[in-house]
């Protein structure tokens, strides 16, 4: 029974990186010892630790927050724009264009639409499916519209859609449409400062 207290005891305070080694002596006792060389000694075989840090890495942390949102994004079944039409030429001297979109089923509650001209937005985004441009460069552009959820995320987004930007200046106006006499000063191409003197009345000379 001492034995076994030993044993005990040696194990407990054994590092964990010890071996352990068992014999039988002369008087057919058997030892437990850490000592390879005694006798004709045999190694114990020993259990792995179980001990854990107090702080394991591959722990994973704690979930304090709210879980992610992981609700579907709504889907529309067809979402484009109505006008102007795909490589539609446009006519105006100060760059304006109208563009509408549309969208099946109609905006969902919480959503908005978003213009996107060259890949930039053009204003925040609203409910109306109608947007006001001006000022746009001459030469060729692309239009796209997406759908933005309450949380800016896009739900749905259309291809670029190219149109044509013609800016008329007030010469090529004038070259269209010569001005007259009672136009300047009526219309921009035909400033006052333009209007060519009147010709005298060739019978007031005699008066």
């Amino acid at each position: 029974m001492r034995l076994w207290w030993w044993l005990i005891t040696c194990l407990i305070t054994l590092p964990v990186t010890a071996e352990v080694f068992t014999y039988i002596d002369a008087q057919g006792n058997r030892v437990y010892t850490d000592q390879p060389g005694s006798g004709n000694a045999k190694r114990v075989p020993m259990a792995p630790s179980n001990r854990m840090s107090a702080n394991p890495g591959g722990a994973a942390p704690a979930m304090t927050g709210k879980k992610a949102d992981t609700k579907p994004l709504f889907h529309y079944d067809m979402l484009r724009v109505l006008v102007p039409e795909p490589d539609a030429t446009v006519r105006s001297s100060a760059g304006e264009i109208i563009v509408s979109v549309t969208s099946e089923p109609g905006l969902q509650r919480g959503h908005r639409y978003q213009l996107l001209l060259d890949g930039q937005p053009t204003a925040a985004p609203g409910l109306s499916p109608v947007f006001a441009l001006s000022n746009i460069d001459r030469g060729s552009h692309n239009l796209s519209v997406e759908i933005l959820d309450e949380q800016g995320r896009t739900v749905e987004r259309t291809a670029n859609q190219p149109f044509h930007m013609l800016r008329i200046s007030l010469a090529q106006k004038r070259q269209v449409k010569p001005c007259a006499l009672p136009d300047y000063g009526q219309r921009p191409e035909c400033p006052l400062k333009d209007k060519p003197p009147e010709e005298k009345n060739p019978f007031l000379r005699f008066f």
